[in-house]
């Protein structure tokens, strides 16, 4: 390509579901409505951990950490997608473009390691049980969480660096409703060959890891749990890990059907975009019910939470 020919973009145009006008003031309805929910869902869980002393545990410590970027994740994409399905105007800025990716890698990131030190705890608690209080202490569960942030954000910054260190040229249309890697990546003009080896070699390494410490911890869990002789004490184990477990499903099926599924032979842009959109709102709002359901101690303190706000707004 003729180096004259090459054009700075300085902005970005997110398309979005710009080619299913029709289905633009429902979903935005939709999408008020989930966002709504996810941050009062999730809002809720940090409330009754801070203030409930019981759960000031490292166990609920993460599920904090989880609920605080089930709060900041749509957020990253969320209010820019409700302005651009009411508004013509679409464009986002290249450097708006760069924080937003940069945050939601980050935030993605740092949940999949999350999830795994999450399945790491669970592992110590079933199968170690009396040794828990000694492996999983407050100043270790912050060392972890530490990691997980770092990890997720130093991973990211990698990837945004070397995303944005491309050349664009011609097009400047990205073919999602928020900037990620994959569809800006596609507009570059220059070779992209050092991004390509980034993702599968760091994100593969990192996203791998995280995802074996999960799988081989759940391994173990599973086999602990059925060596436990009476149907109550299988019970007790599994109520301890199953809305965790839940979540894993919930997470990794997400990033198989925005991930995975588009490079299928019966891939359609506008479907693609539609499911993406559809599960980075839902799944954080899901979080949080799944958490509140089933486990019994987050349910108390969540009554607590709401009738001491009852009390107060009626006295």
């Amino acid at each position: 390509m003729d180096v004259y020919n090459l054009t700075t973009v300085t902005h970005f145009i997110l398309i979005g579901l710009s080619d299913l006008p029709e289905v633009c003031y429902p979903l935005f309805m939709v999408f008020v409505i989930i966002y709504q929910i996810t941050l009062l869902g999730n809002g809720a869980i940090l409330l009754a951990i801070m203030t409930e002393r019981k759960l000031q545990t490292p166990m609920y410590y993460l599920l904090a950490n989880l609920s605080l970027l089930d709060i900041l994740c749509p957020s990253t994409t969320v209010p820019k997608l409700l302005k651009n399905l009411l508004t013509e105007d679409h464009s986002i800025s290249f450097v708006g473009c760069a924080l937003q990716l940069y945050f939601l890698v980050g935030l993605v990131g740092t949940e999949v390691f999350l999830l795994a030190v999450m399945a790491y705890d669970r592992y110590v608690a079933i199968c170690l049980p009396l040794r828990y209080s000694l492996i999983m202490t407050k100043a270790r569960c912050v060392q972890l969480l530490f990691g997980t942030w770092a990890a997720g954000f130093l991973n990211s910054f990698l990837h945004t660096m070397s995303t944005f260190s491309l050349s664009f040229c011609n097009s400047n249309r990205v073919n999602q409703y928020y900037c990620d890697i994959p569809p800006v990546v596609a507009l570059s003009c220059s070779s992209t060959y050092v991004e390509e080896m980034l993702i599968l070699v760091v994100g593969g390494i990192l996203g791998v890891g995280a995802f074996l410490t999960t799988l081989i911890s759940y391994i173990y869990i599973v086999s602990t749990i059925l060596k436990i002789q009476s149907v109550e004490g299988k019970q007790k184990a599994f109520s301890t890990c199953a809305s965790h477990l839940l979540v894993v499903f919930l997470f990794y099926g997400t990033a198989i059907f925005t991930y995975i599924i588009p490079f299928s032979s019966q891939y359609s842009p506008a479907r693609d975009r539609l499911i993406s959109m559809l599960y980075a709102v839902i799944t954080p709002m899901l979080n949080p019910i799944i958490y509140s359901l089933r486990n019994t101690e987050v349910k108390g303190a969540l009554r607590k939470v709401f009738h001491l706000r009852v009390c107060s707004q009626k006295a």
